[in-house]
Formats: C-alpha cells, structure tokens, sequence
C-alpha cells in the first residue's frame, strides 16, 4: 500500500471523526465548498513555489495538494480508486486523442 493509498483510507476514517480532535473531520464538516477553497489555496501555493524553483517548498507544497484533493474528493465522495479507475480508463491515448473525446 502506497503512502496515497494510507492517506486516503485515513481521510476516510475521519469523515465522520469529532471535528475538534481532526483537521480533515473539521474541513470535511464545512462542507465540499470549503475543501474545495482549500485545494484552490494548496494548489495556488504549489504554483508560487514551482515558479520560484525552490524544490523543497515545492515538494512540501505538493503534499499539500495532494491531501487536500483527497479531502475534496470524500467530500463528493469520490475516492483515490475512482480517480485510478479514470486514470486507468485514459491508459494508452494521447492527451490530444483523450481531450477531443471529452469535447464532443
């Protein structure tokens, strides 16, 4: 099990914690609008650091990110296996072959 997988059984398991004893329980309790806010933020910082260079900060920042998807996701309740699913659906196309099928 990959340190993704550990993670995003983890966010499940807090989905219906006690808000004051878990961050995830308290952002999965305002509701997907604010996990959604907060992805916005992680990524946008990601963006900083990626621009500035710094590999650390990036690094850093892009767990951030990662987390915060997860979050965002159980809030919709989507999980990691529904976005490997898609991953998995797109294997083998090009990028240019995967976008002109969504357009249609």
């Amino acid at each position: 099990m990959s340190a993704l997988d550990r993670l995003a059984a983890t966010i499940a398991a807090r989905k219906g914690a006690d808000p004051d004893t878990s961050w995830t329980a308290k952002l999965l309790a305002q509701g997907p609008e604010k996990c959604a806010e907060k992805f916005g933020e992680e990524s946008i910082e990601a963006i900083i650091e990626a621009v500035k260079g710094d590999r650390a900060r990036l690094t850093s920042e892009a767990a951030d990110v990662l987390y915060h998807l997860l979050v965002m996701l159980a809030a919709r309740d989507l999980t990691l296996a529904d976005v490997e699913a898609e991953l998995a659906r797109r294997e083998g196309k090009s990028g240019i072959e995967e976008r002109n099928a969504r357009q249609q």
